[in-house]
Formats: structure tokens, C-alpha cells, sequence
């Protein structure tokens, strides 16, 4: 049995009410997933609703995304995503949280899905996250009743970034805000910037340029 790794992708689908579609950026699922496969890790794929969920930033030009999407295993994988009621917390070493704006509606408020983070990073586990993935970091509470995010360093989409794609006033929340609400120590580099923040066992990547490295940082977490 290959030692497993959980990614975390939403289910929702619509940039609130401007008509335009979401759900997860592609390319922070497939750069990863090369790396993680590549080391001998199986993925498995939850999302909130489980079953196929929306994908944006759809360009098969991009080599990676072509070899995920066109990879016949893994495409079933995440096209029949469990639901969290299936998932058992035991059996993953790390829980990655892909981005794409639809994670900032319901991976926050998905309290099943938080609470498996947290007993995979309790049992100690990786908990990682690129992009607007940490949307889905900002509930998870641990065992001693803090928030995971309190008092360690974090990054993700910063404001400026949110600016820049127009969507500052169409997001419940921003993300950096909320990761600085929840006692995150924030840091950032300039917009579009490759930027991995690792403190211990939490892993968080600023924007889709980051998304492989973070795979790396997760593989080399997992191998000390």
C-alpha cells in the first residue's frame, strides 16, 4: 500500500452573484499531484457535495494539466470525489487544500472537512494549502480549542492579488484578513510571485505560481 495523501478541492461552483464561473484551479491540483505521485504517494479527492467537482483555470496547454486530465485513473478519482462522512482521518500522512476562488464559499463553513485536517495534523500529519486553499485553513480548530493558524506563519492570496482580478468586493471575505483575524502570522511577496511559507507541519503556497513547490515542501515535510 503506497502511503496516501488527501486533497481537498471545493464544490462550488459561481463567483457569487457576477454570473461568472469557479471551483478548483487545475493547475494547484495537477503540480502538486505530479510531484507527490512521483514520489510515491497515492491521492485521493474529497470535496464538500463529493462527486465530479467544477474546474477553472482549464488550460491543457500547460503540460501538467494535460498529463492529470488526461491520466485515466486519477481523472475517475476526482471526478467521483468522496464525500468528507468517507473519509478516515488514519489513513492519510498530509491533507492539501487546493485553490480556485469557489473554496472562499464553502471549504470555510465545512466543519467535517476541517475536523479531519485537524486529526491528520494532531497525528502528526501535514496540513497544506496554495492560493485561496487556506480559506479552507481558517476553521480548523485543534484539540486544545486554538485555531490550527494561531500563532504560526501562513500565507495565500494576498489582498492585492484579489484587487488585481477585480473580485475584492465578490468574495465573502479576504483571505488575508481572515488568516491575520485567526492569529496567522502573514507573510507575503509581490503579486503573481512564487511564495512558500513552511512553519513545522503547515505548508501554505501564496498563489498558483507556488502550487508545485508547495508539492515539494509537502514531500519534503513527509520525508524527514
Amino acid at each position: 500500500m503506497k502511503p496516501k495523501i488527501l486533497f481537498v478541492v471545493t464544490s462550488h461552483d459561481a463567483k457569487g452573484s457576477t454570473g461568472e464561473k469557479t471551483g478548483y484551479y487545475l493547475g494547484e491540483v495537477s503540480h502538486p499531484w505530479e510531484v507527490l505521485t512521483a514520489a510515491g504517494y497515492e491521492i485521493d479527492f474529497v470535496s464538500p457535495q463529493g462527486g465530479n467537482p467544477p474546474v477553472d483555470g482549464f488550460d491543457l496547454t500547460d503540460s501538467t494539466n494535460k498529463k492529470f486530465w488526461e491520466d485515466q485513473y486519477y481523472h475517475h478519482k476526482i471526478s467521483h470525489s468522496m464525500k468528507p462522512s468517507e473519509v478516515i482521518a488514519g489513513d492519510y500522512k498530509a491533507v492539501f487544500f487546493a485553490g480556485g476562488h469557489g473554496v472562499m464559499w464553502d471549504l470555510p463553513d465545512d466543519l467535517t472537512i476541517a475536523a479531519l485536517a485537524a486529526k491528520i495534523y494532531e497525528n502528526n500529519g501535514v496540513v497544506a494549502a496554495v492560493c485561496h486553499g487556506p480559506a479552507g485553513l481558517v476553521n480548523i480548530k485543534l484539540s486544545n480549542g486554538k485555531f490550527l493558524v494561531d500563532g504560526k506563519k501562513v500565507n495565500g492570496f494576498t489582498n492585492e492579488e484579489e484587487e488585481m482580478v477585480k473580485l475584492t468586493g465578490v468574495v465573502p471575505f479576504l483571505l488575508e484578513n481572515k488568516l491575520k483575524e485567526r492569529g496567522g502570522i502573514y507573510e507575503k511577496s509581490a503579486p503573481w510571485q512564487l511564495h512558500v511559507t513552511i512553519d513545522n507541519r503547515l505548508i501554505t503556497g501564496q498563489n498558483p505560481q507556488s502550487a508545485k513547490a508547495v508539492g515539494k515542501a509537502i514531500r519534503d515535510s513527509l520525508h524527514q
